[in-house]
């Protein structure tokens, strides 16, 4: 199992949720964790893109990235 870090003041939003029953940061933690997570979505699929096996594979996974990130398929540096 891979660790994820968050920012701290969300470790604190996520504390006062929990443990003091601030229901009102709900939200705000939601919208964080969605965030959080795309984040580590798009660095597995970059990852991909540069570690894959196959040619074929990494050029799936790159076309896969630049549409996440909304970027043109065709895009090249």
């Amino acid at each position: 199992m891979k660790n994820v870090q968050i920012p701290q003041e969300l470790f604190i939003k996520l504390i006062d949720f929990h443990l003091f029953d601030e229901i009102e940061t709900g939200e705000e933690i939601k919208k964080c964790l969605e965030e959080k997570m795309d984040r580590i979505v798009k660095h597995d699929i970059y990852s991909r893109s540069k570690t894959a096996p196959t040619k074929e594979e990494r050029e799936n996974a790159r076309r896969e990235y630049l549409d996440q990130v909304g970027m043109h398929p065709d895009f090249r540096w």
